[in-house]
């Protein structure tokens, strides 16, 4: 089976990370993008403006 060459992983906005709204979204896991943490600026519609999203780590799973 081949390696993956993208992981999932969930953007919270920068100013109040227990906010209810997140993205996901797709980052490479080779290369030199790979190595930093991501951060996106996009539109938060519960504070109705466009904000910072920072990368977190996804949730443990539960089965």
């Amino acid at each position: 089976m081949a390696k993956k060459t993208h992981i999932k992983v969930r953007l919270v906005p920068e100013t109040k990370p227990d906010s209810a709204f997140i993205y996901y979204a797709k980052k490479p896991t080779k290369g030199e993008k790979a190595k930093n943490k991501l951060k996106l600026r996009k539109y938060n519609p519960n504070t109705k403006k466009h904000e910072i999203f920072v990368e977190k780590k996804l949730p443990p799973h539960s089965k």
